[in-house]
């Protein structure tokens, strides 16, 4: 007695059936949730005073780790990692360029732009932010955030200033909450540095130094 083959369409969904029951049943673990972050601000008071300039502020160059959105950490020195879980909402690069620009509207600038747009500047601010990171020094979790600042006016290829800015704070624990903080801290205080500078460089005032922005920076 032949027993008749399935035709190739029951086949077909023999196969369909079992892929599928095979795709509910997977045992690959779940991608774990990631938290986007973005380093909270401080309130800018605008500067009563005109400063009779516009600027162009460039998107810092970075490199490595800092090219992607990941919050770099250092658990010691010479290992590179990020926080698990968590991730900026933009690069670092433009976070730093965003703090910049809020800076400089509330500087009083005649205009602010950025490399996003074509309009004319009388200057224009570039630089390369070499580190804005969490180090841990002696068990305790530091933020660093360098940038070397390129100071030029519109057209010219001869630099008007230079300046290499080193902002560090301490984080209140290590937890990523605070370690945010932080960065929103040096963020803050590497912002009023440079428009201080970038105001001096210019030949303008430079406002009231902000309270506990002790900037240290190399020349």
């Amino acid at each position: 007695m032949r027993v008749p083959k399935p035709s190739s369409t029951v086949r077909t969904l023999v196969v369909a059936l079992a892929i599928t029951t095979l795709a509910g049943c997977s045992i690959l673990p779940r991608s774990a949730p990631v938290q986007i972050w973005r380093p909270e601000t401080g309130t800018l008071a605008p500067s009563a005073t005109r400063a009779n300039f516009s600027l162009r502020v460039g998107t810092p160059n970075v490199t490595g780790m800092l090219d992607h959105s990941g919050i770099v950490v250092l658990p010691k020195p010479g290992e590179v990692s990020t926080y698990q879980g968590a991730r900026w909402s933009e690069p670092p690069a433009l976070l730093v360029r965003q703090r910049l620009v809020d800076a400089f509207m509330a500087a009083n600038l005649t205009a602010v732009t950025t490399d996003d747009d074509h309009f004319f500047a009388d200057y224009s601010l570039s630089g390369n932010l070499r580190a804005f990171q969490t180090e841990y020094r002696h068990g305790v979790p530091v933020i660093v955030v360098r940038y070397d600042a390129l100071l030029r006016r519109s057209g010219s290829r001869q630099p008007l200033a230079f300046h290499s800015f080193v902002i560090t704070r301490n984080a209140t624990g290590a937890q990523v909450p605070q370690v945010v903080a932080a960065f929103g801290a040096a963020d803050d205080a590497l912002a009023h540095a440079v428009v201080a500078w970038t105001l001096v460089a210019v030949g303008h005032t430079p406002p009231a130094p902000a309270p506990g922005a002790d900037a240290a920076t190399r020349p």
